[in-house]
Order: structure tokens, then C-alpha cells, then sequence
């Protein structure tokens, strides 16, 4: 028996809407050896997505989005959230092509360098979706206004801010989602490596 054995015994969509949900029955390897018992979960499926950290290195500034979320809403926290750009990679689609894609309909600035950042799984408990995150250079010169599409309700404004003041704003707490923190906190770390690397020149 291989130490990461996985037996599904049966899969199964349970809801198909605007998300789906997969259950499975399945037994796994035990660390100690054995199979475990039959277990029973079900999955959120809504794709894989793409967070991109709109940066301008020569102002030193990031272009941040705030709009409305119906999960913060449902968790009791203020729903107009101050995030970063994502999107859900659509099929034939590089993470590249999603990061320049999503950039401009959010903030209809344009990418030019990205910098992979992390790629991470955001609940591997109970869904599938894994996030793949970029820095993105930008002209925060042009940022502003209300962007998004009509089409999928989209209702989203933009902003520079200076990066001092972004880093501010997650160190007070005022950052409430995962990708915005781990995007920040990377650019915590790399700022002076990616300041060297992209003043200067576009």
C-alpha cells in the first residue's frame, strides 16, 4: 500500500449553480499505516483564480479596488472590501494572460513586468480553488474612477495608495482577506529587491 493512497469510492455533484459542489466517499492512507475508515466530504468547486498586486514602482505607490462581497456580508463584516485584482482562470487561458486580462477590466490600467508572487490552495478543507498571485507594474498616475463589467455586476472603484500607506493599513488590521494580506506582506518582504529591479524606465 503506497503512503499516499487515495481510494474514491464514489463521486457525486450535489449542486450546480453559480458554484458547484462535489461530495466524495473515499478512504486515504494513515500515517501510521492502514486505511482510514470511509469518509464522506463535499468540495466547493469554482475554479482557480489569479491575484494580481498592482505596483508603480516609480511613485512607489499600489493600486488597490474596494467593492461589495457577499461572503463578508454573510460573515457579518463590512461587505465593501479594500482587495486586490483577481479573477477565475477561464478555459485555454495562461495565469499570465488572466493577470493582464482581469487588471484591465478592475482597474482598466495595463500590465506591463509581473512577478510571480505565491500560489497557494485558499481552503484546502473544503474546496479546490488555488490562487496563483503576481506583482504587476503599473502607471498608478492613471488609476481612479469606477470600473468593472456591466455584464457580471461588477461594481468596483479604484485607487492609488502609497505603499507606506498600504502597509500601514494591514499592519492596523484593516486588510480582511487572505489574498490581499499575503500579496501585502509579500510585498513587505521583496520591496526593496522589486525597487531595484523596476525603477527606472518602464
Amino acid at each position: 500500500m503506497s503512503k499516499n493512497e487515495i481510494q474514491i469510492l464514489d463521486k457525486t455533484c450535489v449542486f450546480d449553480g453559480y458554484f458547484r459542489i462535489d461530495r466524495y466517499r473515499l478512504r486515504h492512507a494513515l500515517h501510521q499505516g492502514g486505511m482510514s475508515r470511509e469518509i464522506v466530504r463535499e468540495v466547493f468547486e469554482r475554479g482557480h483564480a489569479v491575484g494580481v498586486l498592482p505596483f508603480d514602482p516609480d511613485r512607489d505607490e499600489v493600486v488597490m479596488i474596494e467593492q461589495f462581497r457577499i461572503g463578508a456580508y454573510a460573515a457579518g463584516a463590512d461587505p465593501w472590501l479594500t482587495e486586490i485584482v483577481a479573477g477565475i482562470v477561464e478555459q485555454g487561458e495562461s495565469a499570465e494572460q488572466v493577470a493582464r486580462r482581469e487588471t484591465a477590466e478592475e482597474t482598466g490600467l495595463k500590465v506591463g513586468d509581473l512577478w510571480p508572487m505565491a500560489h497557494y490552495l485558499v481552503s484546502p478543507g473544503g474546496a479546490s480553488e488555488m490562487v496563483e498571485l503576481f506583482l504587476g507594474r503599473v502607471d498608478a498616475a492613471q488609476a481612479g474612477g469606477v470600473h468593472g463589467l456591466a455584464h457580471e455586476e461588477e461594481d468596483i472603484r479604484v485607487f492609488p495608495l502609497p505603499y507606506a500607506d498600504a502597509e500601514a493599513l494591514m499592519e492596523q488590521g484593516k486588510i480582511g482577506n487572505a489574498m490581499t494580506l499575503i500579496a501585502l506582506q509579500w510585498l513587505m518582504l521583496h520591496h526593496h529587491e522589486v525597487m531595484r529591479a523596476w525603477r527606472g524606465g518602464r
